[in-house]
């Protein structure tokens, strides 16, 4: 399968997407294996690994693209005064508000979406909602959607609003409304920053079922064939290389 990412920004200074696992956070590389770094049972029948030796989460962290920011963004705070509509002139009565601030050096970065859009959504600002203009229309073959999603596993201070896309027949660049998880955040996100994961999947139809007795046993016959070793169970049991190039 070929997934297309073009360029419909006509600057050739962006970075290009990129496969997750060509852009995995720092925590995650810094993390040892095992705690104290020592590959060992802890004493209790089980072993000593940390976080990095869990394939949910490298799956998770490696899956399909990573959209980096083009330029440098910077966040600040301003107060925000009520005024009269119609005579501009300040309610006293009103307190000012503090509003975060967006700049950006170069490039259409950033847009808005009122706030009245998506008032009831849980993550909702009190302004307004930001969104990252993505230069990169994508193509995916025919029965192919992609997901759009905040990168997983990352320290970031903004979350980006989840959607899906059929971009086998939509062949245009896709934005990604955002909000700040801190309201008092202020400082530089910096060209280079995960503004987005992409992961393309194939269609199709699904129906949901509850298992039977018999699902009961396949159940424990994995869980039975898991502790039969200490190191790495799921990997080199049971787990399926994702392949993104």
């Amino acid at each position: 399968m070929n997934i297309i990412f073009t360029n419909t920004s006509f600057f050739e200074e962006i970075n290009p997407p990129v496969p997750a696992e060509k852009n995995i956070p720092e925590w995650y590389k810094q993390t040892n294996s095992y705690v104290g770094a020592d590959k060992k049972p802890n004493g209790q029948g089980a072993t000593t690994a940390t976080i990095k030796r869990c394939m949910p989460v490298f799956d998770a962290i490696t899956s399909g693209y990573i959209i980096e920011s083009p330029a440098d963004i910077y966040v600040s705070i301003e107060e925000y005064e009520a005024k009269d509509p119609e005579t501009k002139e300040l309610i006293e009565d009103i307190p000012n508000k503090k509003v975060q601030v967006f700049e950006w050096a170069n490039f259409s970065l950033i847009s808005f979406h009122p706030v009245e859009q998506a008032l009831l959504h849980p993550a909702k600002n009190e302004h307004n909602y930001p969104k990252w203009t993505n230069p990169w229309a994508i193509k995916t073959p025919i029965g192919y959607s992609t997901l759009f999603i905040q990168p997983m596993h990352r320290d970031l201070p903004f979350t980006i609003l989840p959607g899906i896309v059929d971009t086998d027949k939509y062949f245009a660049p896709v934005n990604f409304p955002f909000t700040i998880n801190d309201p008092n955040f202020q400082g530089l996100i910096p060209k280079g920053t995960p503004i987005a994961q992409v992961i393309p999947f194939k269609r199709d139809i699904w129906e949901m079922s509850l298992g039977n007795e018999q699902d009961v046993k396949n159940s424990i016959s994995v869980i039975t064939k898991l502790h039969t070793t200490f190191f790495d169970k799921y990997k080199n049991m049971f787990r399926q290389d994702k392949v993104y190039k």
